[in-house]
């Protein structure tokens, strides 16, 4: 969406579904709504998604979403992917080459970044002292941070979706971990911890 819906990240579990705020640029924000993945995306005008958004992210505290111009949308596969190894001789894989994560988690450009950066520093290594120990290392060290940021995302996906097979007691359950998080300051520090990305190997 054009303009800012609201300053805040929002996460929200619904009995409609999964709802994600996140704040691409100070002008552009995405939202994410859990719905049928055989849906079509002409059954989703804006008025429908705008009604999703409001009824999903409304809460006791008045908390209102300002609506704006939405620019592109689109139904999208949740679903995990990791190439392992992330290399095969001189070839190695970065980013969404080799993995993918679901959005629930909001690690898929940072774990790119993430692998840049260590592919840069080992290919920088081999060059300036003409050793391969660090570029034959490369797989095991990103593969480290990413299969940890796997299971972030996996644990947020769980955490936070409806699932159609969900009878109540998966359901208490979800609301017994999030109520864990709430009333936990340890709880709060690890999911905060893993979801800043702090995967260092």
């Amino acid at each position: 969406m054009l303009g800012r819906a609201t300053d805040e990240l929002i996460y929200a579990r619904h009995a409609r579904g999964f709802a994600l705020v996140s704040t691409r640029t100070p002008t552009l924000q995405r939202f994410y709504l859990q719905c049928d993945p055989a849906d079509d995306v002409a059954d989703w005008p804006d008025s429908r998604i705008w009604a999703e958004l409001h009824a999903r992210l409304a809460g006791d505290d008045g908390f209102r979403l300002h609506e704006g111009r939405i620019s592109g949308k689109g139904v999208i596969a949740m679903r995990s992917f990791v190439v392992e190894p992330m290399q095969h001789g001189r070839t190695f894989l970065a980013g969404d080459a080799a993995h993918i994560v679901p959005p629930t988690g909001a690690k898929g450009l940072n774990l790119a970044i993430a692998d840049v950066v260590v592919l840069a520093r080992a290919l920088a290594h081999e060059r300036r002292t003409g050793r391969r120990d660090l570029l034959d290392a490369y797989s095991a060290t990103a593969l480290r941070r990413v299969w940890r940021a796997q299971q972030f995302a996996w644990w947020m996906t769980q955490l936070l979706h409806r699932f159609p097979a969900s009878d109540s007691f998966q359901e208490r359950l979800q609301l017994a971990q999030l109520e864990q998080i709430v009333s936990s300051r340890a709880a709060r520090t690890a999911l905060a911890e893993s979801y800043v990305g702090r995967f260092e190997p």
